[in-house]
């Protein structure tokens, strides 16, 4: 395997259930590095090194023993999506359609059975503009409909065969006069300079474009929740018609509630099929047998026609992706750009803590700890905080996306005179504690029985059985001196972010989790 490829596996290692996942050092590992611009020496060092450790693999290296061996024929990889909420939950190409009309009557079932169980405080909102006509028709949304195509920063979007992959299917699809439907929210974030340095070289940054995919920056976006608000009609739309909407992503992470608080149905798959479902505009079509659309002769064009040949993508890759790239880009990563060098920085070898600072606090993880850990302690007369089922993911746990007005985050943002416009995301304050601990548990999808019939961070407070937040109940718990626990069902904690899933909780209050 080329070893942007191996990169890719070993990083969906949580997907496939392991901690990491490992190749070999070998010849392709050494060319890598010196594609890649790294020096000479440092190359010879990492060869000198593994052969020395007796890790360097060739043919003639003798076959290690490994406790457990699982054999896969490369013939039977066929391309896949996982969806549509779990990361693990791998579906054949072909099968999507299946997949999503099997998942949509729980969907459907979720959507219309959920209500806020707290006062909502307006956000400003305004009437919908109309919708934009496709073919002189008002655009109308439905069950399915893609409104989110993201080529995100995560696991794949530094492989450069499936980047210009993307880009080759772009340019072919215009050619045959296709476009993105208009109720598709597109965008590029690849993970590195290097990307769109040979994307455009290559001459593929005009097609890409043309179909909507323009590049927003370089990190975490949309598999982070940062995809930013849906055109106002197709918000107004999902809200009216209680839509089940979906979306297409390059990224690694597709936990409910984490890319977007309006799209139930979320898929991961590889940036040209990221773009081919941006093209077709839904995500039950049979690829098989339905067309993308029509070209200026009328003729149906299928995925089949434009999707690029590897010869094809390997042939750009030895031509436009080359050392000299690497080393430019990288050799002034560390500068910044002016916006960074004009910030004012205090000097110094400890941090300044701004007691005024919304973004960075003094955690209080160390206040009072004593040299030596405490006994554990029986945990007398404490009240469950939640109650919740199968899958409660760390996405369900831990903050992530977007910071809602009315949300506990929300009101001590704005009573400390941030506007909601500069709110930003739960991602760029996670040095708040205050912030992050009042966005824990506050995922949208979040179904606590304890609070049935709701969907979000609410649960009833006991003895009396008053709904609130979450946190402002842990609130109240703590302040009469009452400890709490959460209740769940399998997989509690599965996910990747793992770090807020412990600390949030432990913020408020809860002493232990009882799950299955």
């Amino acid at each position: 395997l080329p070893l942007a490829d191996r990169a890719t596996i070993a990083n969906r290692a949580p997907e496939y259930g392991a901690t990491c996942g490992i190749f070999p050092v070998d010849a392709e590992t050494l060319r890598y590095l010196r594609n890649t611009g790294r020096p000479e020496s440092l190359i010879q060092l990492v060869e000198a090194y593994s052969r020395e450790q007796g890790m360097f693999h060739t043919d003639n290296t003798p076959t290690a023993r490994y406790s457990d061996v699982l054999e896969l024929d490369l013939s039977t990889v066929e391309p896949s999506l996982a969806g549509p909420s779990r990361p693990q939950d791998r579906v054949r190409l072909s099968d999507v359609p299946k997949s999503f009309h099997d998942a949509l009557p729980k969907l459907q079932a979720v959507a219309k059975s959920s209500k806020p169980a707290l006062p909502v405080i307006a956000e400003g909102a305004t009437s919908a503009p109309a919708p934009p006509s496709v073919n002189g028709s008002a655009s109308k949304l439905h069950d399915g409909a893609v409104v989110i195509a993201a080529i995100t920063s995560c696991t794949n979007t530094s492989n450069p065969s499936v980047l210009l992959a993307a880009g080759l299917l772009a340019k072919r699809a215009v050619e045959r006069g296709l476009s993105v439907k208009p109720w598709v929210k597109t965008s590029l974030a690849p993970g590195s300079q290097v990307v769109t340095a040979y994307l455009k070289e290559a001459g593929l940054t005009p097609f890409l474009e043309k179909v909507g995919f323009y590049l927003v920056g370089y990190g975490c976006t949309t598999c982070i929740g940062n995809s930013g608000p849906l055109p106002d009609w197709v918000s107004e739309s999902i809200r009216e018609q209680q839509l089940v909407v979906a979306a297409v992503l390059s990224g690694n992470r597709n936990f409910e509630g984490r890319v977007h608080p309006e799209v139930r149905a979320n898929y991961l798959a590889s940036p040209p099929l990221v773009v081919a479902y941006a093209l077709a505009g839904r995500i039950d079509i049979d690829w098989t047998s339905e067309p993308l659309g029509t070209d200026a002769a009328g003729e149906p064009v299928y995925l089949r026609d434009i999707w690029p040949d590897p010869e094809e993508v390997q042939s750009l890759i030895d031509r436009h992706v080359r050392r000299e790239m690497f080393q430019q880009v990288y050799a002034d990563v560390f500068k910044g750009d002016e916006n960074w060098n004009s910030l004012q920085a205090p000097e110094g070898d400890r941090f300044l803590w701004d007691p005024n600072s919304t973004y960075v606090k003094h955690p209080p993880y160390f206040d009072n700890m004593p040299t030596q850990p405490p006994p554990v302690t029986n945990i007398v007369n404490a009240r469950v905080l939640a109650v919740l089922g199968d899958s409660i993911t760390t996405d369900h746990i831990s903050p992530a996306g977007s910071i809602k007005a009315d949300s506990p985050a929300g009101k001590y943002l704005l009573e400390r005179g941030v506007s909601k416009a500069e709110f930003n995301s739960y991602g760029a304050r996670r040095g708040n504690h205050e912030v992050m601990v009042r966005g824990t548990f506050a995922n949208v999808r979040l179904r606590n029985l304890l609070a049935p019939g709701t969907e979000g961070g609410v649960t009833r407070y006991l003895p009396e059985g008053t709904l609130m937040t979450i946190f402002d109940a842990a609130m109240k718990y703590q302040a009469a001196g009452i400890p709490t626990i959460i209740l769940g069902g399998k997989e509690y904690g599965s996910g990747s972010s793992r770090d807020w899933a412990a600390k949030g909780p432990y913020l408020l209050g809860v002493r232990a989790v009882i799950a299955e």
